[in-house]
This record gives C-alpha cells, sequence and structure tokens, in this order.
C-alpha cells in the first residue's frame, strides 16, 4: 500500500461524532471524528453516489442520506440494504494539532 499523506484540517474542525467532506487528488473523502478519533473514507455512498458528509454519524455509524444505507466508519463496511459494497477506508494521523489522510487510489 502506498500513497502520500494530506493534510486536511485542523483538529477543531471537526466537532466529535461529525464528519466533513475534503477532496483529495479529485476524490471526495469523509473524514470523521468519533470520540475524539479521527477516520477517514472515500466520502461517497456505494449505492446511489450520495454525499456522505451529508449523512448523519452515530455511534461510529455513517447513514446514507439518500436512502439510509449504512457503514461502519472504522471499517468502512456496509451494514446492510440498501448498501453491500463496502467503503474504502484510509489512515489518519494527528500532528500538531492537524488531521492528515493518507491517500491512495
Amino acid at each position: 500500500m502506498t500513497g502520500e499523506w494530506y493534510d486536511v484540517a485542523a483538529v477543531e474542525d471537526i466537532e466529535e461524532d461529525d464528519v466533513i467532506s475534503v477532496e483529495i487528488e479529485g476524490n471526495e473523502i469523509a473524514v470523521f471524528n468519533v470520540d475524539g478519533a479521527f477516520y477517514a473514507t472515500h466520502g461517497v455512498c456505494t449505492h446511489e453516489f450520495a454525499c456522505l458528509a451529508d449523512g448523519l454519524p452515530l455511534d461510529g455509524i455513517i447513514e446514507c442520506p439518500l436512502h439510509n444505507g449504512r457503514f461502519d466508519i472504522k471499517t468502512g463496511k456496509a451494514l446492510g440494504a440498501p448498501v453491500s459494497i463496502d467503503l474504502k477506508t484510509y489512515l489518519t494521523k494527528i500532528e500538531d494539532g492537524r488531521v492528515f489522510v493518507k491517500f491512495w487510489q
């Protein structure tokens, strides 16, 4: 697995139990703060291409705003109909109060 680290936000830009959308190399990425830990996934639902940052993150799950498909934020696992394809996940790290995402295609 290769890739580069991208500085995507300040830690304080992502409230606890919230999500933001960022663009890396033309790809929409969702960056989550779950109980103070940061996670990143592909930012578009695998079912009908809705922006997951418009969804509701709750208890480590993101619910798609279009058809209520649900994904595990930490693993990207699809959690049942209508979604069946998992989300791609990316590594994150915090340095000097900034959130970095390691992105690869």
